[in-house]
């Protein structure tokens, strides 16, 4: 394991100035690119209930930042925002990135421009992505489809067919239809064998690729039961594993219950009782690695207070981990969660209270429930100069002292606790 401790020392600067000097701050950097500059690292393995790499448990703080791939590709950045984001993130002490390996459609910044038919310099891009994360000793997440229409998603897969003469009525045919599935797999087939033209090697057998992510927060709302969606999982996850047995793989869902768990449907948030899929039931799958959780109580507890919107969140973090081992028997990630700006009533202070819930409750379970709440993601960092594409949600680490002392914690605390002995986890876990 390349341990979160080896680039913490020097970041204690960090803390302490606060960032309140940018020429203090690139000095830390300095410090980043001789620390971080690790031998590469071993496959990330789920043991048990645990990840583990190279015989160490393995836990982490990490982010998302979807961006990376599209800016690497651009001729106007030349992956400069990717360059130095890692090397922000590194010195937080971060060591894991979920990002994007789609973007499908006919758009010159398009990675899949038609079924099997992709952009070379867009590819080159997502190739950049990976070797940047690996020299800064980071490892990335990779995302192999959108639910939604952004970047095309499920639905650019359905106008493919549809433009190829096929009779395609719902966007929910992604699940089923044989020919849109054939077109995924061969979406698989490519990533999965791709050689990177910067580390000459193939992503299949690249380390710092911790692990693949079916698809963004799937839904699938013709279907309550949940039935079809775990069915695609099955095959998908199946096919996936016939290229690649050395990575992790997960799905990429939001946490929601489903039918075969009917006393939880009461847990999920009240807008998505009839999405489609099932916590339980999917994450049941045997090649599916390790469950996952999202967590944005802004736009699911709309109107509600604060204090409710924490409360959910607690009890919604120790439900999935609870049932995570218990009932999976696999370890718990939590993919994603944010704090935004647009919501009514946001402050720094608000956000802030938000960040240290959730890491609070990351770092307590995992503690008391032998480590097997991996991490968390935040949604998502940037860099300066990226105004125009503000979601509400980013933090910029360089502009943000209070934000980033929270992250640099809980960096240093998943650090301490994976380097404090190794655990299989076969015994039932409580939290105390």
């Amino acid at each position: 394991m390349r341990s979160i401790q080896k680039v913490l020392t020097p970041f204690k600067l960090i803390a302490m100035a606060k960032f309140g000097g940018s020429q203090l701050f690139l000095c830390v950097l300095a410090l980043v690119a001789a620390t971080a500059a690790a031998d590469l690292p071993g496959f990330v393995e789920r043991i048990g209930m645990t990840f583990q790499t190279e015989g160490s448990t393995f836990l982490f703080n990490g982010f998302n930042a979807h961006w990376l791939m599209g800016d690497a590709a651009s001729p106007h950045s030349n992956g400069s925002k990717v360059t130095a984001l890692f090397e922000e993130a590194a010195a937080a002490g971060l060591t894991v990135c979920r990002t994007w390996a789609f973007y499908d459609g006919f758009s010159n910044d398009s990675l899949q421009v038609t079924p099997g038919v992709y952009h070379e310099q867009v590819f080159k891009g997502l190739d950049f992505v990976i070797s940047e994360a690996r020299k800064n000793g980071l490892r990335v997440i990779l995302s192999l489809v959108n639910n939604y229409n952004d970047y095309g998603g499920r639905a650019q897969y359905v106008d493919w067919a549809r433009r190829a003469g096929l009779v395609v009525p719902s966007v929910d045919d992604f699940y089923t239809h044989d020919t849109i599935k054939g077109y995924f797999k061969k979406h698989i087939e490519y990533i999965l064998n791709r050689m990177n033209t910067f580390t000459k090697m193939a992503y299949k057998n690249d380390p710092s690729i911790m692990a693949w992510e079916l698809i963004n927060e799937p839904h699938c709302e013709s279907d309550p039961s949940g039935k079809i969606f775990t069915a695609w999982v099955q095959e998908m996850a199946t096919f996936l594993k016939t290229i690649d047995n050395n990575h992790l793989l997960g799905v990429g869902l939001e946490g929601f219950y489903g039918s075969s768990t009917p006393d939880k449907v009461k847990l999920n948030n009240p807008n998505a009782v009839q999405i489609g899929v099932d916590f339980i039931k999917v994450h049941k799958v045997i090649e599916i690695d390790y469950a996952t959780v999202h967590a944005y109580p802004d736009f699911w507890l709309k109107g509600q207070s604060e204090d409710k919107k924490t409360e959910f969140v607690k009890q919604w973090l120790w439900n999935h981990w609870k049932d995570s081992v218990e009932m999976l028997r696999k370890p718990l990630m939590l993919g994603g969660f944010g704090k935004t700006k647009k919501d009514p009533g946001y402050s720094e202070h608000i956000r802030n209270d938000f960040y240290s819930t959730v890491y609070d409750s990351i770092y307590r379970i995992s503690k008391n429930g032998h480590k097997t709440f991996t991490g968390g993601l935040m949604w998502q960092l940037f860099v300066e100069g990226m105004e125009s594409q503000d979601d509400g949600f980013e933090i910029i680490l360089s502009q943000d002292a209070n934000a980033t002392a929270l992250i640099l914690n809980q960096s240093k605390r998943m650090g301490e606790l994976a380097g404090s002995g190794t655990c299989t986890c076969t015994c039932t876990c409580t939290v105390a």
